[in-house]
């Protein structure tokens, strides 16, 4: 009897791993198409915003444009998955290839993934994980020696699928802090001098403090040119402002600085699905606010419409006043925020264990811990194994630093 069951118990088996190659077959990827696969790739990422179980939910809007979280990296791709015979696009994945610091000045070749979607109509199929592998593939004949992703640390399926199923190991936990922008100013502090930088200057300041850091990309000058970023703030003390020469290049003893990043031509949020009672306290709060400014009170933002966010990054400060400056330069971008109407968020990643992490304003209920997750290509030998830095692989090596740069293109 014992060997009948077994039998039978492997038949089933056998039918089910049959019945999972006939679907993967049905699964074709292939590159993105702007021209015939936008409207699918909308409706396929509508499926996918809409909330479970009627709890709120963040919705998307890339503005008529799918490939827009990647466009900015000068190499990139988005690859569309299709099902059966009517092509219907059921998953999406995005990636681009950069130029990173992995610590001690030493730069590689490093791929990121993003943006990866499987219609919920579609999932346990194996198109997740086909999406992955294809983009990989993409990403190894462009030269990357490594490849990360990002996600919240709360996500275990994404998790699973990364570690378990493609092989990845859990490298960095940095942290996003998210200030919501109010319907009052922020006082900038007593004493204290901001100034815009123009790009060059930016760039040669940061090369020098991010020199050490992780992730710091080799196009920085790309960055701080692109159109979304605002510009480069430093705050000092006004004293020391006539004193300080950027000429010689000699930093003031105590600084902070940051650039800011705007998704308002990217993509527009929107929560959905929260019930009439949060919605009019919340809308209850920002018209007190507005009406008592004095107060100031922490008002809720008007999420429930479209808004677009700030990004704050390279962060950094320096001196006995450091920390001071750079809840000034925060308040600067909030007021930054305030003026321009329909910004929501002010948001900041940075590493867990990065000095400004305690200073940075925020919401602990809307904050989060990221995870990202790395995978190295082949047997790629970079960087120095004479002892001076480590083992040659990243991944195997002690952080030379507290500091990761985010890169502002990866939200």
């Amino acid at each position: 009897m014992g060997m009948k069951i077994a039998a039978v118990n492997s038949s089933e088996a056998a039918a089910v791993v049959a019945a999972a190659a006939a679907e993967e077959e049905l699964v074709v990827v292939r590159e993105y198409d702007e021209e015939k696969d936008k409207e699918g790739v909308e409706e396929m990422e509508r499926l996918c915003d809409i909330g479970e179980g009627g709890k709120p939910s963040i919705v998307a809007d890339l503005l008529g444009d799918p490939i827009c979280r990647v466009r900015h990296f000068p190499s990139h791709i988005m690859l569309v998955a299709e099902y059966g015979e009517k092509k219907e696009i059921v998953g999406v994945i995005r990636g681009c290839v950069k130029t990173v610091t992995r610590g001690n000045s030493l730069y590689v070749k490093l791929a990121y993934i993003l943006g990866l979607r499987v219609s919920p109509s579609h999932r346990r199929l194996g198109i997740g994980k086909k999406l992955v592998q294809k983009l990989e593939e993409w990403c190894k004949q462009n030269g990357a020696e490594y490849v990360y992703m990002a996600t919240d640390c709360t996500n275990e399926a994404s998790i699973n699928l990364f570690t378990t199923k493609c092989a990845y190991t859990k490298f960095r936990t940095p942290t996003m802090l998210v200030q919501p922008v109010h319907a009052h100013y922020k006082p900038l502090g007593s004493g204290v001098a901001i100034v815009k930088l123009n790009p060059a200057l930016a760039e040669s300041i940061y090369r020098h403090v991010f020199a050490n850091s992780e992730f710091f990309p080799k196009d920085i000058d790309n960055i701080l040119c692109n159109n979304l970023s605002l510009g480069t703030f430093m705050a000092l003390p006004k004293k020391c402002l006539p004193k300080w020469d950027p000429k010689t290049g000699i930093l003031p003893p105590s600084f902070a600085i940051m650039s800011v990043w705007s998704t308002k031509q990217l993509f527009r949020l929107q929560v959905k699905g929260v019930s009439k009672l949060t919605y009019a306290c919340c809308m209850a709060s920002r018209v007190v606010d507005a009406w008592m400014p004095w107060l100031m009170l922490p008002s809720f933002p008007d999420v429930f419409r479209q808004f677009w966010v700030y990004f704050l990054y390279g962060l950094h400060m320096e001196g006995k006043n450091g920390s001071r400056l750079m809840k000034s330069l925060c308040a600067f971008a909030h007021n930054m925020g305030r003026d321009d109407d329909g910004c929501g968020a002010v948001l900041a990643e940075v590493g867990h264990r990065d000095p400004v992490r305690e200073v940075i304003p925020h919401w602990r209920k809307f904050s989060l811990s990221d995870l990202w997750c790395m995978k190295k290509f082949g047997d790629s030998n970079e960087g120095s194994t004479d002892g001076r830095y480590g083992p040659s692989d990243w991944m195997k090596s002690r952080p030379s630093s507290p500091l990761i740069f985010v890169d502002p293109r990866d939200i």
